[in-house]
């Protein structure tokens, strides 16, 4: 079986190809993530993906294209969607990666993206089903993160660079951001206090 495995960054695919290679299979990484900014955060995860692969003697294949403006135009009007910028991002890498495997003559696809423990995976699986009978091309669903700490723990054994946040602008600015921290916690005691009331 020949797979596709999107990569978003080399930390997040140290645990899904051991579990892979454990399971007899030898994918193909595949880095597409203009998610990914500023310019300086997307070129060291780039570097990063490329740098797991050497390592672990894993073929390799990147979008090295840095696409600000790509990612602004879809995130901006996806943020007043019910869904959001998150459903968005999903479906753009989720999609690229079910074309890029249907092009390149692979028998399936995967990402990374199932290791997180921050995604909404049942939305993430449900894109990328549909982008698998889309592009005539199956989706393998595994749910990684069951070796979270492990992947974590590799990547440290590795060397490699370890980002602090998801990758966009919006999530850099969530992590960082004190007022907008402060923010978020106000809506939420909000919203709790609403919960027990009713």
């Amino acid at each position: 079986m020949r797979m596709l495995m999107h990569m978003c960054c080399g930390p997040c695919s140290c645990y899904p190809l051991k579990k892979l290679r454990a399971d007899g299979i030898e994918p193909t990484g595949y880095f597409f993530n203009p998610n990914i900014h500023p310019y300086q955060e997307w070129n060291e995860r780039l570097k990063s993906a490329q740098k797991f692969a050497e390592l672990s003697q894993m073929a390799f294949a990147a979008d090295r294209e840095y696409d600000l403006r790509g990612f602004l135009k879809k995130a901006l009007p996806a943020e007043g969607t019910r869904l959001g910028r998150c459903h968005m991002c999903y479906t753009w890498r989720l999609e690229y990666a079910a074309k890029y495997a249907a092009q390149h003559g692979f028998d399936t696809f995967t990402s990374t993206l199932f290791y997180s423990i921050y995604q909404d995976h049942e939305l993430m699986r449900a894109v990328a089903e549909r982008y698998a009978e889309t592009y005539g091309v199956a989706f393998y669903y595994e749910d990684f993160r069951v070796g979270w700490q492990e992947g974590i723990d590799i990547s440290k054994e590795m060397g490699l660079y370890r980002q602090s946040y998801c990758g966009c602008v919006f999530s850099e600015e969530e992590r960082y951001s004190r007022t907008l921290r402060k923010l978020q916690r106000k809506e939420n005691k909000e919203k709790k206090r609403l919960r027990l009331m009713a």
